[in-house]
Parts: C-alpha cells; sequence; structure tokens
C-alpha cells in the first residue's frame, strides 16, 4: 500500500471578503476561564502542539491531508478528558447544547484561536480569511457510522480532533481513501486516540470512512465553511438531533 507524498497546493477561496467572518457558534459555560480553566499545560506552551503540525508534511495522495499524533500534549489530555462533556447519544451535537467547561473549553478556545488557524492556511496554502467556523462534538459512534463519504460541499477544511485514551477496535479507525467504492483501498488509517489530529481539504475525491464500530468514540468536528449561513443551518439541525437525543437518549452498551 503507497503512503501519501508530501506537498503544497497553490489554490485560494476565491471570495476574500474580510472583517466580517462571524466566530463558530459555540457556548462556553461561564466557569471557562476560572482556575479550572487554566491548567499547568497551557501555562506551558498550551494544550496544542504547534511545532508538530508545523514540522508535519502535507499529503497530496490521493487528496491534502495530513495526520498529527498526539497533537494534544500528552500531560494535557487526561484533564481534558476529565472535563469531556456529556454527550447525549450519537451523532453530532453543537456545542451550545452541550456543558462546554474547564479544560475541554481551554482546548476549544485554542482550537479557534488565531495561531491555528495561521498554521492550517499556511500548510494548505490557502486564505481563510472572512470563512466562517463550525464545531460539533462526538461521543458515541453506532455501527451504521462511517460509511464513504466526501463531506458537503460547503466545507472548506475539515479538522478532527480524537480524544479517546486508547484504541483497541479494528473499527473505528478513519481511512483516507483512494475512491468512493472500497474501505480497503486506503493511504491512511487513523487511530482515534491520544489526541491524533487529522485535517483535510474537502474535494469532490476527498473520500474517508471507517469499519463499523459501537460504542464511545470521542472527537471534536472543526470545520472552515463557505460562508455563515451554513453554520446557522447546520448548527440549527445539530440542535434539534441532540434535543431529540436528550428526551430519549439509546442506551449505552459496555
Amino acid at each position: 500500500m503507497r503512503h501519501a507524498t508530501a506537498g503544497t497546493n497553490s489554490r485560494r477561496p476565491h471570495d476574500r471578503r474580510s472583517g466580517i467572518a462571524p466566530r463558530a457558534l459555540m457556548t462556553l459555560s461561564t466557569d471557562h476561564r476560572s482556575a479550572e480553566a487554566r491548567p499547568t499545560a497551557a501555562d506551558a506552551g498550551g494544550f496544542l502542539d504547534m511545532a508538530a503540525l508545523a514540522a508535519t508534511p502535507l499529503a497530496i495522495d490521493p487528496y491534502d491531508h495530513l495526520v498529527v499524533p498526539a497533537f494534544v500534549r500528552p500531560e494535557a489530555l487526561p484533564g481534558v478528558l476529565a472535563d469531556y462533556p456529556e454527550v447525549p447519544g450519537p451523532g453530532s451535537h453543537p456545542p451550545s447544547e452541550l456543558t462546554i467547561r474547564g479544560r475541554f473549553a481551554a482546548l476549544m478556545a485554542e482550537l479557534d484561536g488565531p495561531a491555528f488557524r495561521k498554521a492550517i492556511e499556511t500548510k494548505f496554502d490557502i486564505d481563510l480569511t472572512g470563512r466562517p467556523t463550525m464545531y460539533t462534538v462526538r461521543g458515541w459512534c453506532r455501527a451504521s457510522d462511517g460509511k464513504i463519504h466526501t463531506d458537503s460541499k460547503t466545507k472548506i477544511i475539515t479538522v478532527l480532533l480524537y480524544l479517546n485514551e486508547a484504541w483497541d477496535a479494528d473499527g473505528g479507525r478513519l481511512r483516507i481513501l483512494r475512491n468512493g467504492t472500497d474501505l480497503d483501498d486506503y493511504v491512511a488509517e487513523v487511530p482515534p486516540h491520544g489526541g491524533t489530529l487529522l485535517v483535510f481539504r474537502r474535494s469532490e475525491t476527498s473520500w474517508h470512512g471507517h469499519e463499523p464500530f459501537d460504542g464511545k468514540r470521542r472527537a471534536i468536528q472543526m470545520n472552515w465553511v463557505t460562508d455563515a449561513d451554513v453554520v446557522a443551518y447546520e448548527q440549527r439541525r445539530h440542535r434539534i438531533s441532540t434535543v431529540v437525543k436528550k428526551l430519549n437518549p439509546f442506551r449505552k452498551a459496555g
């Protein structure tokens, strides 16, 4: 199986609006600036290993992507997991419908900051000025999840940050695929553990998926999207789903 080679791509968005980009529609609880939200990991240089991101080459086969293991600093990960919000069942949930607090809130704030955006702009050779961000949080996976797809056309860059301590299962490992029909034709397989970061440029060929898994699978998904209407629509759709799941959550196995 061939692995992707490093490179850059000079594609840039045509719409370069400035000064009007709304931030992510995320609601952090009022304690996110308390002492609980200022752990020693942040004092020592932040939750995210930006140097590791800068040192990771951009792979271009079969589409632009990169993987950074342990992007969340190992010494910070236990605290982030301790403050991970309760998620009412499978699917994607907007932060506004969850209790976002403490070290998890601080991690999301760093992910939403200018240093990470600049690093992604540099790595993917893209201008994200005026492009809003959108976040969802996942806590559980269904056996029916992971079907092959490319992400919607309204997404520009997809960021996945995996927040599981360990991953022994064969399923649930996201694969970077060469086509939209064969889950076994992949160039990379990403175990969703240890603060691993996966970022890719959405395109008509950005196929990805994973083998079935049923159980706890924690991740933050962040997207730069085309415009604010996309954020409003998607957050509203996910919010309705979350409210329904709070009323009738699925039975958690194990």
